[in-house]
């Protein structure tokens, strides 16, 4: 990890406003993005510590240097919005972007989601311009966690994503990859890790080629109060799994307690990941996953060990990034 961070920022403030500066020393190279609707005019300075306005209304941009920095594999960015509605709208243009990407350059797009609060967010996506636009035939559409419980249970994931997103747009039903809910946990992870292999075969899953891990093109992440990702908690033994592309759990500490879930070396060989954090509740989470810096690797929360080859996105409302 480097010792020092330097980055070139460029904040942009209300005319003739003064700006007001909180000292943040980030772990590792961030691009943050304060949206605010508002005329501005630019203001540049070069830090070697990163600064955050006072509540002020402002637009802030760094991008770092990643020279020494050893630990993070793609760009990183912060983007923190005044609320969920102006999030779920920059998130619906981002999937909606990288979904015409990657059909362009591999003529599909894999997408991984979450459950929780995610889906709400992708609400944008079933509402015009994006709803009749997006070629919805190349989406590949699978899960980062899941929880061993029938598809039509109101704990399945699975459900959760077709009530409120997969049965209002017109992705193929044999494109849509949910867990054999007839087999026991361990069994459906098994069942599920040899699905993905067969996809990566074919080739509608990419492989990367600095892990030998599938490479999915977007992950779609949320993180829980407790700081956990897909089904990965914060002490347990699964984030240290470092063979398997897909586990089980039997003990979570959330119920329900059986599920299955990627591993991290699969998050962390998608093209691009986006975490979506909102609330208050979140705050003290987020702060300490930004804050691992000063962590040992055993206190790192699991949503402060994601990483992306690409890119990996922070999408915050400002509940949720209010202890930053």
């Amino acid at each position: 990890m480097a010792s020092a961070f330097s980055s070139s920022l460029v904040i942009s403030t209300p005319r003739n406003s003064t700006p007001h500066f909180l000292l943040f020393s980030p772990p590792s190279p961030l691009r943050f993005s304060l949206h605010k609707p508002f005329p501005t005019h630019p203001l540049r300075f070069s830090f070697s510590s990163l600064a955050i306005a006072n509540q002020k209304p402002f637009t802030l941009k760094a991008n770092s240097s990643m020279a020494d920095v050893k630990s993070v594999k793609g760009k990183t960015n912060l983007s923190v919005f005044d609320s969920e509605e102006e999030l779920s709208i920059s998130l619906a243009k981002y999937t909606a972007d990288l979904s015409e990407k990657m059909v362009k350059e591999r003529g599909a797009f894999t997408v991984v989601l979450s459950g929780g609060s995610l889906i709400k967010s992708l609400r944008k996506l079933v509402e015009d311009p994006y709803v009749g636009s997006i070629d919805w035939s190349r989406w590949h559409v699978f899960w980062v966690d899941e929880r061993v419980v029938p598809k039509d249970h109101p704990d399945s994931n699975y459900k959760l994503a077709f009530d409120g997103f997969l049965s209002k747009v017109p992705i193929l039903p044999g494109n849509v990859y949910a867990i054999n809910d007839a087999l026991p946990a361990e069994g459906a992870a098994d069942d599920y890790e040899t699905r993905l292999k067969h996809l990566v075969t074919s080739k509608v899953i990419d492989t990367s080629k600095a892990s030998g891990f599938p490479r999915f093109d977007l992950m779609l992440l949320g993180m829980g109060p407790d700081g956990h990702v897909a089904s990965l908690f914060p002490g347990h033994g699964l984030v240290h799994e470092k063979e398997r592309w897909v586990t089980f759990i039997k003990d979570s500490p959330k119920p329900p307690p059986e599920r299955i879930t990627f591993t991290f070396p699969v998050i962390n060989s998608s093209a691009y990941t986006a975490l979506v954090v909102c609330g208050s509740g979140k705050a003290g989470a987020v702060q300490k996953a930004l804050g691992k810096k000063d962590q040992s690797e055993d206190d790192l929360l699991p949503a402060g060990r994601i990483s992306a080859e690409e890119e990996f996105t922070w999408f915050l409302d400002k509940e949720a990034a209010a202890k930053l």
